[in-house]
């Protein structure tokens, strides 16, 4: 838990409310409590606050000063991961399996940290309307007919906010978050949220920006479209 505990806003379930981004607290939390209704988590990320805690615990809203972005221009692509695409050793899809994907992300969260996982079971309900909705995405890595690796995020006008991915073979998540990023290019997107700086992340491209250009950012881009649905319609991965 942080250290200034006068700084964090406690959430009703009733008001979906959230402080501005700006004010959370040195360690980047900025409230606590409220709920994972489809309705609070796009407030949440149209204004670069997002959920992590553990199984129990409240709710916990964080704002991290600095954020760590990739902007899809400045993707780095190394040489040892050049032959998985030009030999077309994994196969994509998209908006297939969503929760698959998350529970796939969530039970590899688990082995990591010793039998807990961020990924609990009010986020999966709460991401999965969000999919239904058309906000949240899946990215399926495929070899042969089983799911090796993915990933999934939230997509709001030109931004993607990634959220958690998986592997179960070397480098099939890389391989997905690559092919995804190419893909926003085309489509013009302007930043991928990273949340916190990773070295996986950072050795394609990431890097972190104050918190204020954050937020400016997202300001611009609360006037562009988002594109809603099944995102197979917008993007090409074969």
């Amino acid at each position: 838990m942080p250290q200034h505990q006068e700084q964090l806003y406690w959430l009703s379930e009733k008001d979906l409310f959230f402080p501005p981004a700006n004010m959370a607290n040195e360690d980047g939390i900025l409230a606590i409590g409220g709920d994972l209704s489809e309705q609070r988590l796009l407030i949440a990320y149209q204004n670069g606050i997002f959920p992590w805690f553990n199984p129990n615990d409240p709710i916990i809203w964080w704002s991290p000063d600095p954020r760590f972005v990739l902007f899809p221009k400045e993707l780095k692509v190394s040489k040892s991961m050049r032959p998985y695409f030009n030999q077309q050793k994994f196969q994509l899809t998209v908006d297939q399996h969503f929760e698959e994907v998350m529970r796939s992300c969530q039970t590899q969260r688990r082995k990591r940290q010793g039998g807990g996982t961020w990924i609990t079971e009010n986020m999966v309900e709460g991401y999965v309307k969000l999919h239904q909705l058309g906000f949240a995405h899946s990215i399926e890595v495929w070899q042969e007919e089983e799911l090796v690796g993915g990933l999934y995020g939230i997509g709001l006008g030109k931004v993607f906010f990634g959220e958690s991915m998986f592997s179960k073979v070397s480098n099939a998540s890389k391989f997905g978050f690559i092919s995804l990023v190419k893909q926003l290019i085309q489509l013009d997107f302007q930043l991928i949220d990273c949340q916190q700086r990773t070295q996986h992340l950072t050795s394609l491209g990431g890097r972190s920006i104050a918190r204020k250009e954050f937020l400016k950012l997202l300001k611009v881009n609360q006037n562009e479209e988002t594109k809603t649905g099944d995102w197979s319609k917008y993007l090409n991965l074969e």
